[in-house]
């Protein structure tokens, strides 16, 4: 069994899942698999992979899971309440070969958003572990923790670096979970306090660190469907986590509609109300430049902010950025499949994201266009006028 505790997820999706319940909980989705590896042969594994869908849906919270849970500050009883009546369904799943490509696998999650928005994480987990234990079976994984300890041993022993820490966001693309838990365990012995925490819940709770996280793409996307006229939705989305939130996971992701449109809604009073900002797209020194000077200009001391990069990171690029903008504001990094899955064989680049909310299309546009994924031309068109959106930035149609 891949997944064997509803834990086995990312911090942000209880966030996220927390403020469905409060304000969304009729919301309906759709989710769309999409794996942007060449000649990756999935096929063969579906029976597995809805095999191990089935144990995930099997699952519930334990006692002890939900105490963890309630002793958080920012999760309210209410939810945890509902977490312990809380069952994944596969009724909401639909898995099978895709008519248009050769080894390609159609994944579609559709439902109410608050019984499907755990899907995601564990599901994206189970087809990693399935594709790689059958591609690579009794895989040596010496040469994975040799690569390990290198990465450690650079950050820990460079001089500099003593305040740089980094965290653990790769459980979306790990090569499996006992791996996972071998190397969070490796980066907390091995780094001390410059290991951060992890975005693991379960291996947080686990290992005793601290779990990380606020909010995805999919909770602004959402918003398209959910808030006002198209304009204001991304407004809506961040008064919105605000009101839930009351200055708790104070972090806002940059990059839905691309940044200069970003900056154009984090007016002031956001700048002074959250945290900080999180970068998962485009060049990461360009953004941080911006970011900053958005800062001096709505009369914020960029030194009190938290600038959080998150996008394909390894350990030699989290210590140019570092050495970049240390001293200028608060930095966190977090790695993903670069820590969770380099073994040696090529990491699948896999990712589920919304597609639909409510019946409508919501889209991504981001600054690095081949990340966004989007079914509807017209919808792009035109959250792309609405949002100001130059035409060279369109996604990527899946």
């Amino acid at each position: 069994m891949i997944v064997s505790s509803l834990l086995d997820t990312d911090l942000y999706k209880f966030s996220m899942m927390q403020v469905v319940l409060h304000h969304y909980p009729a919301a309906q989705v759709e989710y769309k698999f999409k794996c942007r590896n060449p000649g990756v042969d999935l096929v063969p594994y579906i029976d597995e992979i809805k095999a191990e869908l089935r144990q995930l849906c099997s699952l519930r919270f334990t006692v002890e899971e939900l105490d963890y849970l309630r002793g958080w500050r920012f999760i309210k009883s209410d939810f945890v309440d509902f977490l312990g009546l809380f069952q994944l369904n596969a009724k909401y799943i639909d898995i099978h070969p895709a008519q248009d490509g050769a080894g390609e696998i159609e994944i579609r999650i559709r439902g109410p958003w608050l019984h499907t928005i755990l899907f995601e994480v564990p599901l994206l987990a189970i087809v990693n572990e399935v594709y790689f234990r059958n591609t690579q079976p009794g895989l040596d994984l010496e040469e994975g923790r040799r690569r390990l300890r290198e990465k450690i041993a650079l950050l820990r022993d460079s001089d500099g670096f003593e305040n740089c820490r980094v965290a653990d966001y790769g459980t979306r693309r790990r090569f499996s979970r006992s791996w996972h838990e071998e190397v969070v365990t490796t980066l907390r012995d091995g780094l001390g306090s410059q290991f951060a925490g992890t975005s693991n819940v379960w291996l947080a709770w686990k290992l005793g660190l601290t779990p990380l996280g606020t909010l995805a793409h999919e909770y602004l996307q959402a918003h398209q469907a959910l808030g006002p006229r198209l304009r204001d939705s991304q407004v809506a989305a961040l008064e919105t986590w605000a009101r839930e939130y009351r200055g708790d996971l104070g972090i806002a992701l940059s990059d839905v509609y691309g940044l200069s449109a970003f900056l154009r809604d984090f007016d002031m009073y956001f700048c002074k109300l959250f945290d900080g900002t999180r970068h998962d797209s485009g060049d990461p020194f360009a953004w941080g430049e911006r970011v900053l000077a958005h800062y001096r200009a709505n009369r914020v001391d960029p030194r009190t902010k938290v600038l959080v990069f998150s996008d394909g990171l390894d350990i030699p690029k989290v210590m140019a950025l570092y050495k970049h903008f240390h001293g200028r504001c608060q930095l966190a990094f977090g790695v993903g499949t670069n820590l969770t899955n380099d073994v040696g064989p090529e990491p699948l680049q896999i990712v589920i994201k919304m597609i639909r909310c409510n019946g409508q299309p919501v889209a991504k546009i981001s600054d690095s266009p081949g990340k966004n994924m989007c079914e509807d031309n017209a919808y792009v068109t035109y959250l792309r006028q609405v949002f100001e959106i130059p035409a060279e930035q369109d996604p990527v149609m899946a």
